[in-house]
Protein backbone atom coordinates (compact mmCIF):
# COMPACT_ATOMS: atom_id res chain seq x y z
CA UNK A 1 0.00 0.00 0.00
CA UNK A 2 1.06 3.59 -0.67
CA UNK A 3 0.86 6.32 1.95
CA UNK A 4 0.14 9.73 0.39
CA UNK A 5 1.22 12.70 2.51
CA UNK A 6 0.27 16.36 2.12
CA UNK A 7 2.12 18.42 4.74
CA UNK A 8 1.14 22.04 5.24
CA UNK A 9 2.22 24.69 7.71
CA UNK A 10 -0.08 23.54 10.52
CA UNK A 11 -1.61 20.33 9.21
CA UNK A 12 -0.78 16.98 7.67
CA UNK A 13 -3.29 15.08 5.55
CA UNK A 14 -2.77 11.45 4.61
CA UNK A 15 -4.53 8.87 2.47
CA UNK A 16 -3.60 5.24 1.91
CA UNK A 17 -4.13 3.55 -1.47
CA UNK A 18 -3.74 -0.07 -2.47
CA UNK A 19 -1.89 -0.97 -5.65
CA UNK A 20 -5.16 -0.92 -7.59
CA UNK A 21 -5.30 2.80 -6.61
CA UNK A 22 -8.35 2.25 -4.43
CA UNK A 23 -8.52 4.41 -1.32
CA UNK A 24 -8.21 2.42 1.90
CA UNK A 25 -8.27 5.07 4.64
CA UNK A 26 -7.64 8.78 5.09
CA UNK A 27 -6.83 11.01 8.02
CA UNK A 28 -5.34 14.28 9.16
CA UNK A 29 -3.81 16.16 12.04
CA UNK A 30 -4.76 19.83 12.21
CA UNK A 31 -3.56 22.76 14.31
CA UNK A 32 -0.04 21.37 14.70
CA UNK A 33 1.78 23.31 17.40
CA UNK A 34 -1.48 24.36 19.04
CA UNK A 35 -4.67 22.56 20.05
CA UNK A 36 -3.90 19.72 17.66
CA UNK A 37 -6.59 17.25 16.63
CA UNK A 38 -6.36 13.98 14.76
CA UNK A 39 -9.17 12.71 12.56
CA UNK A 40 -9.01 9.29 10.98
CA UNK A 41 -11.73 6.92 9.77
CA UNK A 42 -14.35 9.43 10.88
CA UNK A 43 -13.13 9.61 14.49
CA UNK A 44 -11.54 12.74 15.95
CA UNK A 45 -9.83 13.66 19.21
CA UNK A 46 -7.15 15.93 20.59
CA UNK A 47 -3.47 14.99 20.48
CA UNK A 48 -0.14 16.43 21.58
CA UNK A 49 1.54 17.40 18.31
CA UNK A 50 4.12 20.13 18.64
CA UNK A 51 5.63 19.51 15.20
CA UNK A 52 5.24 17.53 11.98
CA UNK A 53 7.11 14.50 13.34
CA UNK A 54 4.79 14.23 16.33
CA UNK A 55 1.76 14.62 14.06
CA UNK A 56 2.96 11.89 11.70
CA UNK A 57 3.75 9.65 14.65
CA UNK A 58 0.12 9.92 15.78
CA UNK A 59 -1.11 9.21 12.26
CA UNK A 60 1.11 6.15 11.87
CA UNK A 61 -0.08 4.86 15.23
CA UNK A 62 -3.69 5.36 14.19
CA UNK A 63 -3.03 3.51 10.92
CA UNK A 64 -1.50 0.63 12.88
CA UNK A 65 -4.60 0.46 15.09
CA UNK A 66 -6.62 0.20 11.87
CA UNK A 67 -4.45 -2.72 10.75
CA UNK A 68 -2.17 -0.79 8.41
CA UNK A 69 1.24 -1.28 10.00
CA UNK A 70 4.49 0.07 8.56
CA UNK A 71 5.45 -3.32 7.13
CA UNK A 72 2.31 -3.20 4.95
CA UNK A 73 3.34 0.10 3.37
CA UNK A 74 5.43 -0.17 0.21
CA UNK A 75 6.07 3.55 -0.24
CA UNK A 76 5.21 7.06 0.84
CA UNK A 77 4.35 9.69 -1.76
CA UNK A 78 4.35 13.42 -1.06
CA UNK A 79 2.69 16.44 -2.62
CA UNK A 80 5.36 19.09 -3.20
CA UNK A 81 4.13 22.44 -4.43
CA UNK A 82 7.14 23.72 -6.36
CA UNK A 83 9.76 21.84 -8.37
CA UNK A 84 11.18 24.90 -10.11
CA UNK A 85 12.44 24.66 -13.67
CA UNK A 86 14.28 21.36 -13.18
CA UNK A 87 12.09 19.02 -11.11
CA UNK A 88 9.48 18.47 -13.79
CA UNK A 89 8.43 14.87 -13.19
CA UNK A 90 7.64 12.61 -10.22
CA UNK A 91 10.83 11.37 -8.60
CA UNK A 92 12.18 9.19 -5.82
CA UNK A 93 13.30 11.40 -2.95
CA UNK A 94 17.05 11.21 -2.47
CA UNK A 95 19.37 13.63 -0.62
CA UNK A 96 20.21 15.29 -3.94
CA UNK A 97 16.53 15.72 -4.85
CA UNK A 98 15.73 17.09 -1.39
CA UNK A 99 18.49 19.67 -1.84
CA UNK A 100 16.93 20.70 -5.16
CA UNK A 101 13.52 21.03 -3.50
CA UNK A 102 15.03 23.17 -0.75
CA UNK A 103 16.58 25.38 -3.45
CA UNK A 104 13.00 26.11 -4.59
CA UNK A 105 11.97 27.38 -1.16
CA UNK A 106 12.32 30.98 -2.30
CA UNK A 107 9.78 30.24 -5.07
CA UNK A 108 7.24 28.76 -2.65
CA UNK A 109 8.18 29.96 0.85
CA UNK A 110 4.75 29.19 2.28
CA UNK A 111 4.68 25.61 1.01
CA UNK A 112 7.95 23.87 0.14
CA UNK A 113 9.56 24.17 3.60
CA UNK A 114 6.52 22.48 5.16
CA UNK A 115 6.46 19.82 2.44
CA UNK A 116 10.10 19.10 3.32
CA UNK A 117 9.26 18.95 7.03
CA UNK A 118 6.83 16.12 6.32
CA UNK A 119 9.42 14.26 4.26
CA UNK A 120 12.14 14.59 6.90
CA UNK A 121 9.76 13.63 9.70
CA UNK A 122 8.64 10.47 7.92
CA UNK A 123 12.24 9.58 7.07
CA UNK A 124 13.04 9.69 10.79
CA UNK A 125 10.00 7.65 11.77
CA UNK A 126 10.23 5.10 8.93
CA UNK A 127 13.79 5.23 7.51
CA UNK A 128 13.35 2.08 5.41
CA UNK A 129 10.20 3.29 3.63
CA UNK A 130 10.92 4.53 0.08
CA UNK A 131 9.63 8.06 -0.46
CA UNK A 132 8.54 9.71 -3.70
CA UNK A 133 7.52 13.23 -4.62
CA UNK A 134 5.04 14.70 -7.09
CA UNK A 135 5.21 18.39 -7.97
CA UNK A 136 2.24 20.68 -8.45
CA UNK A 137 4.18 22.64 -11.07
CA UNK A 138 5.37 19.64 -13.11
CA UNK A 139 2.35 19.21 -15.40
CA UNK A 140 3.02 22.63 -16.91
CA UNK A 141 6.65 21.87 -17.79
CA UNK A 142 5.44 21.18 -21.34
CA UNK A 143 4.44 24.82 -21.83
CA UNK A 144 6.48 26.33 -24.68
CA UNK A 145 9.09 28.95 -23.87
CA UNK A 146 6.94 31.71 -25.35
CA UNK A 147 4.22 30.86 -22.81
CA UNK A 148 6.40 30.90 -19.69
CA UNK A 149 8.75 33.82 -20.36
CA UNK A 150 8.07 37.24 -18.88
CA UNK A 151 9.25 40.19 -20.96
CA UNK A 152 11.63 41.41 -18.25
CA UNK A 153 15.43 41.88 -18.29
CA UNK A 154 17.55 38.76 -18.57
CA UNK A 155 19.11 39.36 -15.16
CA UNK A 156 15.65 39.07 -13.60
CA UNK A 157 14.71 36.03 -15.67
CA UNK A 158 17.96 34.39 -14.50
CA UNK A 159 16.61 34.53 -10.93
CA UNK A 160 13.85 32.12 -11.92
CA UNK A 161 11.18 34.75 -12.45
CA UNK A 162 8.95 33.12 -15.05
CA UNK A 163 5.57 31.44 -15.30
CA UNK A 164 5.37 28.05 -13.59
CA UNK A 165 1.68 27.30 -13.14
CA UNK A 166 0.07 25.27 -10.36
CA UNK A 167 -2.78 22.79 -9.77
CA UNK A 168 -0.77 20.45 -11.99
CA UNK A 169 -1.63 17.33 -9.97
CA UNK A 170 -5.33 18.13 -10.36
CA UNK A 171 -4.95 18.54 -14.13
CA UNK A 172 -2.88 15.37 -14.46
CA UNK A 173 -5.57 13.44 -12.60
CA UNK A 174 -8.27 15.00 -14.77
CA UNK A 175 -6.46 13.86 -17.93
CA UNK A 176 -6.24 10.31 -16.59
CA UNK A 177 -9.94 10.34 -15.65
CA UNK A 178 -10.94 11.29 -19.22
CA UNK A 179 -8.83 8.65 -20.93
CA UNK A 180 -9.20 6.87 -23.33
CA UNK A 181 -11.57 9.43 -24.84
CA UNK A 182 -9.48 12.47 -23.95
CA UNK A 183 -10.45 15.41 -26.19
CA UNK A 184 -7.58 16.72 -28.31
CA UNK A 185 -8.07 20.39 -27.32
CA UNK A 186 -9.37 20.49 -23.76
CA UNK A 187 -10.01 23.60 -21.69
CA UNK A 188 -9.74 22.51 -18.05
CA UNK A 189 -10.82 24.72 -15.15
CA UNK A 190 -9.91 23.95 -11.54
CA UNK A 191 -12.32 26.15 -9.61
CA UNK A 192 -12.16 26.27 -5.83
CA UNK A 193 -10.90 28.73 -3.26
CA UNK A 194 -7.82 28.67 -5.48
CA UNK A 195 -8.74 28.79 -9.16
CA UNK A 196 -6.91 28.34 -12.43
CA UNK A 197 -7.38 27.04 -15.93
CA UNK A 198 -5.22 25.06 -18.30
CA UNK A 199 -5.06 24.60 -22.06
CA UNK A 200 -4.47 20.86 -22.57
CA UNK A 201 -3.47 19.86 -26.09
CA UNK A 202 -3.22 16.11 -26.71
CA UNK A 203 -2.88 15.49 -22.99
CA UNK A 204 -0.16 18.09 -22.41
CA UNK A 205 -0.36 21.51 -20.83
CA UNK A 206 0.47 24.27 -23.32
CA UNK A 207 -0.75 27.28 -21.29
CA UNK A 208 -2.08 27.98 -17.83
CA UNK A 209 -3.44 30.99 -15.99
CA UNK A 210 -1.30 30.94 -12.85
CA UNK A 211 2.20 32.31 -13.23
CA UNK A 212 5.24 32.87 -11.01
CA UNK A 213 2.94 32.34 -8.04
CA UNK A 214 -0.61 31.06 -7.49
CA UNK A 215 -1.81 34.68 -7.25
CA UNK A 216 -2.00 35.28 -11.00
CA UNK A 217 -4.86 34.53 -13.37
CA UNK A 218 -8.49 33.93 -12.40
CA UNK A 219 -10.32 35.67 -9.58
CA UNK A 220 -10.23 33.33 -6.58
CA UNK A 221 -11.77 32.99 -3.15
CA UNK A 222 -9.38 35.40 -1.45
CA UNK A 223 -6.74 36.08 -4.15
CA UNK A 224 -7.00 38.99 -6.55
CA UNK A 225 -5.98 37.13 -9.70
CA UNK A 226 -4.35 39.13 -12.48
CA UNK A 227 -3.56 42.70 -11.46
CA UNK A 228 -1.36 45.42 -12.96
CA UNK A 229 2.12 45.33 -11.46
CA UNK A 230 2.03 49.07 -10.89
CA UNK A 231 -1.11 48.63 -8.79
CA UNK A 232 0.78 46.08 -6.70
CA UNK A 233 3.65 48.55 -6.26
CA UNK A 234 1.16 51.23 -5.18
CA UNK A 235 -0.24 48.88 -2.54
CA UNK A 236 3.27 47.98 -1.37
CA UNK A 237 4.13 51.67 -1.14
CA UNK A 238 0.96 52.39 0.85
CA UNK A 239 1.05 49.37 3.17
CA UNK A 240 4.50 47.78 2.99
CA UNK A 241 5.36 44.57 1.14
CA UNK A 242 4.12 42.07 3.74
CA UNK A 243 0.77 43.80 4.23
CA UNK A 244 0.29 44.21 0.49
CA UNK A 245 1.00 40.51 -0.02
CA UNK A 246 -1.57 39.66 2.65
CA UNK A 247 -4.17 41.92 1.04
CA UNK A 248 -3.64 40.37 -2.40
CA UNK A 249 -3.63 36.75 -1.21
CA UNK A 250 -6.06 36.74 1.71
CA UNK A 251 -8.34 39.78 1.55
CA UNK A 252 -9.05 40.02 -2.18
CA UNK A 253 -11.00 37.99 -4.74
CA UNK A 254 -14.58 37.01 -3.92
CA UNK A 255 -14.01 37.98 -0.30
CA UNK A 256 -13.22 41.57 -1.31
CA UNK A 257 -16.03 42.16 -3.79
CA UNK A 258 -18.69 39.80 -2.43
CA UNK A 259 -18.02 39.85 1.30
CA UNK A 260 -17.25 36.13 1.49
CA UNK A 261 -15.14 33.53 -0.30
CA UNK A 262 -17.95 30.97 0.02
CA UNK A 263 -19.45 30.58 -3.45
CA UNK A 264 -22.49 28.72 -2.11
CA UNK A 265 -23.33 31.68 0.11
CA UNK A 266 -22.90 34.12 -2.76
CA UNK A 267 -25.14 32.09 -5.04
CA UNK A 268 -27.80 31.83 -2.34
CA UNK A 269 -27.70 35.55 -1.59
CA UNK A 270 -29.87 37.98 -3.48
CA UNK A 271 -27.77 41.07 -2.80
CA UNK A 272 -26.38 43.21 -5.58
CA UNK A 273 -22.90 42.74 -4.13
CA UNK A 274 -23.15 38.95 -4.24
CA UNK A 275 -24.54 38.89 -7.78
CA UNK A 276 -21.73 41.16 -8.96
CA UNK A 277 -19.10 38.94 -7.32
CA UNK A 278 -20.42 35.84 -9.12
CA UNK A 279 -20.67 37.69 -12.44
CA UNK A 280 -17.13 39.01 -12.00
CA UNK A 281 -15.79 35.53 -11.18
CA UNK A 282 -17.40 33.97 -14.26
CA UNK A 283 -16.55 36.83 -16.60
CA UNK A 284 -12.85 36.76 -15.79
CA UNK A 285 -12.69 32.97 -15.94
CA UNK A 286 -14.08 33.19 -19.47
CA UNK A 287 -11.75 36.08 -20.39
CA UNK A 288 -8.73 33.97 -19.43
CA UNK A 289 -10.27 30.94 -21.13
CA UNK A 290 -10.26 32.80 -24.44
CA UNK A 291 -6.47 33.14 -24.33
CA UNK A 292 -6.11 29.45 -23.44
CA UNK A 293 -8.25 28.48 -26.42
CA UNK A 294 -5.97 30.53 -28.68
CA UNK A 295 -2.96 28.67 -27.22
CA UNK A 296 -4.56 25.36 -28.28
CA UNK A 297 -5.70 26.58 -31.67
CA UNK A 298 -9.34 25.84 -30.93
CA UNK A 299 -11.62 24.01 -28.53
CA UNK A 300 -13.02 20.46 -28.49
CA UNK A 301 -14.30 20.16 -24.91
CA UNK A 302 -14.42 21.84 -21.51
CA UNK A 303 -13.80 20.12 -18.17
CA UNK A 304 -14.50 21.48 -14.68
CA UNK A 305 -13.00 20.23 -11.43
CA UNK A 306 -12.45 21.54 -7.89
CA UNK A 307 -15.05 22.35 -5.25
CA UNK A 308 -16.79 25.11 -7.21
CA UNK A 309 -16.21 23.47 -10.58
CA UNK A 310 -17.83 20.24 -9.40
CA UNK A 311 -20.68 21.60 -7.31
CA UNK A 312 -21.75 25.00 -8.69
CA UNK A 313 -23.70 24.27 -11.87
CA UNK A 314 -24.72 27.93 -12.14
CA UNK A 315 -21.07 28.98 -12.33
CA UNK A 316 -20.27 26.32 -14.92
CA UNK A 317 -23.24 27.34 -17.05
CA UNK A 318 -22.36 31.02 -16.98
CA UNK A 319 -18.76 30.40 -17.99
CA UNK A 320 -19.86 28.10 -20.79
CA UNK A 321 -22.36 30.71 -21.99
CA UNK A 322 -19.56 33.26 -22.22
CA UNK A 323 -17.66 30.76 -24.40
CA UNK A 324 -20.57 30.01 -26.76
CA UNK A 325 -18.85 32.16 -29.38
CA UNK A 326 -16.37 29.29 -29.87
CA UNK A 327 -19.21 26.92 -30.72
CA UNK A 328 -20.96 24.21 -28.69
CA UNK A 329 -18.66 21.58 -27.17
CA UNK A 330 -19.09 18.76 -24.63
CA UNK A 331 -18.74 19.75 -20.97
CA UNK A 332 -17.29 17.32 -18.42
CA UNK A 333 -17.36 17.48 -14.63
CA UNK A 334 -14.46 15.55 -13.10
CA UNK A 335 -14.02 15.08 -9.33
CA UNK A 336 -10.64 16.38 -8.15
CA UNK A 337 -8.44 13.60 -6.81
CA UNK A 338 -4.87 14.82 -6.44
CA UNK A 339 -4.05 12.18 -3.82
CA UNK A 340 -4.82 9.33 -6.21
CA UNK A 341 -2.65 10.99 -8.87
CA UNK A 342 0.24 11.20 -6.37
CA UNK A 343 -0.19 7.50 -5.57
CA UNK A 344 -0.35 6.74 -9.31
CA UNK A 345 2.93 8.59 -9.84
CA UNK A 346 4.69 6.64 -7.08
CA UNK A 347 3.33 3.32 -8.30
CA UNK A 348 4.51 4.08 -11.83
CA UNK A 349 8.01 4.86 -10.59
CA UNK A 350 8.09 1.69 -8.48
CA UNK A 351 6.95 -0.46 -11.40
CA UNK A 352 9.48 1.23 -13.68
CA UNK A 353 12.29 0.45 -11.25
CA UNK A 354 11.23 -3.19 -11.06
CA UNK A 355 11.02 -3.43 -14.85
Amino acid sequence: MILVVNAGSSSIKIEVFDHALESVIEGAVSEIGGAARIKIAGQAHGVDAADHEAALSHLLAALAEAGITLDRLTAAAHRIVHGGAHLTAPVRLTPDVLAQIAACNTLAPLHNPHNLSGIHALDHLAPDLPQFGSFDTAFHATNPEVAVTYAIPQAERAKGIRRYGFHGLSYAGLVEALRPDLPRRLLALHLGNGASLCAILEGRSVATSMGYSPLDGLVMGSRAGSIDGMAVLRMADDHGIERAAHLLNHDSGLRAIGGTNDMAQLLASGTTEARFAVDHYCYWAARHAGSAIIAMGGLDAIAFTGGIGENAAVVRDRIVQHLDCFGPVPVHVVPADEERQIARDALSLMEGAQG
